[in-house]
């Protein structure tokens, strides 16, 4: 711990909060929090913020809940098109299956990676007091999106002869670019919506984006239907039934801060030319960030491709594990995104001291979490594989290695609280060194070696790479945030800010 980590006194305009009268209490601070929070120090014109273990328990679970019923809700707009276009064709499927595969890698994990600096800059800025300056960042976060679409926009719009030299299946490959094409037009919407989640966040309205997704959920099952099986669209009307969806993402989470949360728009000083400058912070951010998510994304997708030359049963057993393990680490890692912008706000405003005392509570909290979904996992190992598949090879296999996707639970959840702690730092750059190094020194290679080498551990053998794959990083980056200066990270989110 840091020498300078002892309890620190702020000035109340630092906070921006209003002066306060006969021991009142502060109006809030920063985001998820309350106005207990704030003790004030009469005569000083200073307050201190307090924390307990308890109090961030729950307002951990206070602002989870809706976190993860919304990043659940927007990983079922794939799962909506994969049914759907289940029931038009194997080879719709197949194209599908491939086209989104390739979107992630190439796109939607890039704006995810870009938007994390964010989790950095707006929950830093908004703790620190300098509110405009969370949509000045957003603004600039906005701009590089669509800048950086014009590269992603050109590998889609190729992406037929691009993947036609990388698959034997043409006709799939075809399809997958078709298809690409498409929802090019859906991409600037969910950078948008991606970008303008961290606007909300930062200033503790976790429920905006639920609000979002619960509205536009069944606008895309419905559109899906009508283009789908009512106009007979096929391939198209699916593509299109997403763009649309993506594209109303972003407008209704206006609509939200506009007209049901107008108190938010403290934070958004209007378009200004400053957004086409000062960047550098930002990409330095950013940049780190995508390596973070590419390198975990692009390495479970080396791992799904392994598993297409054990067999045609091994190959569907891991999409019935992988889907599995998606679904189940929506749970940590939306957690994970409180937990940074927690820390990004007591950082922000430099109470090194409350933010210690909170992610204390937050390692009981995710170990916990990893417990509670590897006992889940391993309870209903037989039951899990057979809601995917009716093949009883395929059950049969899956269910042996769900044991080990059950040890992996624990570590993701690990995983993603010191990846969500290194945001809050503004340490991105430490997780993005690490990833690469684990993932394709260690973790890939081994999970390559167990499947396929003497041990022959086939599919289990890639999720055992991947359990200690995830282990190293919790200690690797865990020992990191342990050991760095707090109080630097405060300095220099004190220095970006200027």
């Amino acid at each position: 711990m840091d020498a300078l980590d002892g309890p620190r006194r702020f000035s109340a305009v630092s906070f921006g909060i209003p002066a306060l009268e006969n021991g009142a209490k502060a109006d809030q601070y920063g985001t998820i929090a309350d106005a207990s929070e704030l003790e004030a120090v009469l005569g000083q014109g200073e307050v201190i913020v307090h924390t307990t273990s308890s109090k961030e328990a729950k307002l951990l679970f206070k602002y989870s809940v809706p976190l993860a019923l919304t990043y659940l809700l927007q990983y079922g707009f794939s799962l909506v098109t994969i049914f759907v276009v289940g029931h038009i064709g194997t080879n719709e499927l197949g194209a599908v299956s491939l086209a989104t595969m390739t979107a992630n890698i190439t796109g939607f994990a890039i704006y995810e990676g870009l938007a994390t600096s964010l989790d950095t800059l707006c929950a830093q800025s908004y703790g620190s007091g300098r509110k405009e300056q969370v949509g000045l960042h957003l603004q600039r976060m906005v701009l590089l999106m669509l800048l950086v679409t014009i590269p992603i926009g050109t590998v889609w719009i190729f992406s037929g002869p691009i993947l036609s030299a990388l698959v034997p299946e043409r006709e799939l490959a075809i399809l997958a670019g078709k298809y690409l094409r498409i929802l090019l037009a859906g991409a600037p919407g969910y950078a948008i919506f991606e970008a303008g989640k961290r606007f909300t966040q930062a200033q503790g309205l976790f429920n905006a984006s639920l609000f979002v997704l619960i509205i536009t959920t069944p606008i895309n099952i419905i559109l899906n239907y009508v283009f789908v099986f009512v106009l007979k669209w096929g391939l198209t009307g699916a593509a299109l039934a997403t763009v649309v969806s993506n594209t109303l993402l972003p407008i209704f989470l206006w609509v939200y801060v506009y007209f049901i949360f107008p108190a938010s728009l403290e934070c958004w000083g209007g378009f200004t030319r400053a957004a086409f400058i000062h960047w550098g912070p930002m990409v330095r951010l950013s940049i780190p960030g995508i390596i973070m998510v590419e390198a975990e994304w692009f390495a479970f997708d080396i791992l799904t491709f392994s598993a297409s030359y054990l067999s045609t049963a091994h190959l569907a057993a891991q999409s019935v594990v992988m889907t599995t393990c998606v679904v189940m680490y929506h749970i940590p890692f939306s957690v994970s995104v409180a937990v940074s912008t927690r820390l990004g706000n007591l950082i922000g405003a430099g109470s090194i001291q409350a933010a210690r005392i909170a992610t204390r509570t937050y390692v009981v909290i995710f170990i916990v979490m990893g417990l509670v979904d590897a006992a889940l996992i391993t309870s209903t190992r037989n039951l899990l594989p057979s809601a995917f598949s009716d093949d009883p090879e395929v059950v049969r296999i899956a269910a042996g290695v769900m044991p080990v996707l059950a040890a992996f639970q624990i570590f993701d959840a690990t995983t993603a609280l010191v990846n969500s702690i290194l945001r809050g730092l503004g340490r991105q750059t430490i997780g993005g060194y690490v990833n690469l190094f684990v993932y394709y020194l260690i973790a890939v290679p081994l999970a390559l070696f167990l499947c396929f080498g003497k041990p022959e551990l086939k599919l289990a053998g890639l999720w055992i790479g991947c359990v200690v794959g995830s282990s190293l990083i919790t200690v690797l980056e865990g020992s990191y945030c342990k050991l760095t200066s707090w109080q630097k990270a405060y300095d220099d989110a004190q220095e970006r800010g200027e």
